[in-house]
């Protein structure tokens, strides 16, 4: 392995800064299942004013994030619709069926973006032997589609169209603010028409932990008893908050530099001999890739680059992602290009 090496299986990988270590190290700290930690306090109030939102919640993770959502809004037996490559129903343990006891209804997506015309065949039919639509989620931006962004109005119509019909809709919003810098637009107004929003903290906005899940009061509540239930009722986690409010200030306003040096990475992959890539298709921080014309597997395309100091991972046995971020600058992406471009060109 390479003395440094340069990561790019995901924007989770990234360290926290030093005034994010500065902020943790000084946090004003309580016992947060008594409601009591001044710091986490502090970061829900200002999720929620960003949101324009009655109330927010602190989560580990985006995983307990999404399920906390999809259990307060469905109960044993029921439907919930997403995308067939959506990361609820592919990246998080089967939790919606193994611990909420709903079922996923699963739709493919165009580039991973559902609109109504599709969403409206999924719902179930008012029959009572037929289990029954609980709710839709989207995901914004997508992930294993690379990254891509629902419209706002798309995103509006499919929210509209449910609750005519009495079901209400969950955003995986884990990256939403890269979307909002690619629509050039604010995420309150974005993800207005949402029942539930989640977002990560712990992606391109940079802190080490956690996400924030929005809705009104009263579901916000009810989602503090089911996290305490999966067991993410924390203590003096003020010392986490300090980090995720820093990343919340500071962290949209870099994301655009992500985006290019994502293009960047895109357009410089796209010419080299053996990989199959769209750069048109790229539209935030996730570049996703085929290595099937160069021969091998991505495994062994993995493994080779790993050898020469760079990260990613794989979508499938042919598909390679790599994501941009805060820790990777552009003289990093073109060591990168230039590693890719060796492996494939030496067979080695």
């Amino acid at each position: 392995m390479a003395h440094s090496v340069i990561d790019l299986r995901s924007d989770t990988v990234t360290k926290p800064s030093q005034e994010m270590r500065r902020a943790m190290a000084d946090a004003e700290v309580g016992d947060d299942v008594f409601i009591e930690d001044p710091t986490i306090n502090r970061l829900q109030d200002r999720a929620a004013e960003v949101f324009r939102r009655e109330a927010a919640l602190f989560v580990p993770s985006g995983t307990m994030g999404n399920l906390t959502c999809i259990i307060a809004h469905t109960r044993p037996g029921q439907e919930v619709v997403c995308e067939e490559a959506g990361h609820i129903y592919n990246y998080e343990m089967a939790s919606m069926s193994a611990i909420a006891g709903v079922l996923p209804r699963v739709v493919q997506g165009n580039d991973g973006i559902l609109d109504w015309s599709i969403v409206s065949k999924a719902i179930r039919p008012k029959i009572y032997y037929r289990p029954q639509t609980a709710l839709v989620s989207l995901e914004n931006t997508h992930n294993m589609a690379g990254g891509t962004v629902y419209r706002t109005s798309v995103a509006n119509e499919v929210c509209d169209k449910c609750h005519d019909a009495g079901i209400p809709v969950h955003l995986d919003g884990a990256r939403v603010f890269n979307a909002a810098t690619y629509l050039r637009e604010e995420v309150a107004e974005m993800t207005k028409k949402f029942d539930s929003i989640q977002f990560c903290l712990s992606k391109g906005l940079g802190a080490p932990v956690g996400s924030m899940i929005l809705g009104t009061r009263e579901f916000i509540e009810r989602c503090r008893s089911i996290r305490k239930m999966l067991g993410g009722g924390m203590r003096q986690a003020g010392v986490l908050a300090a980090a995720g409010l820093v990343a919340l200030e500071k962290g949209p306003k870099r994301l655009q530099e992500d985006h290019d040096n994502a293009q960047f990475l895109a357009r410089q992959l796209a010419e080299i001999p053996g990989i199959g890539l769209d750069p048109s298709k790229v539209q935030t921080n996730i570049v996703i890739f085929n290595v099937a014309k160069s021969g091998r597997t991505s495994g062994d395309f993995l493994k080779a680059i790993a050898e020469r100091g760079v990260l990613a991972v794989p979508v499938d046995n042919e598909r390679v992602r790599m994501v941009t971020h805060l820790d990777v600058n552009r003289t990093q992406i073109e060591q990168a290009v230039k590693v890719v471009a060796e492996v494939l060109s030496d067979g080695n």
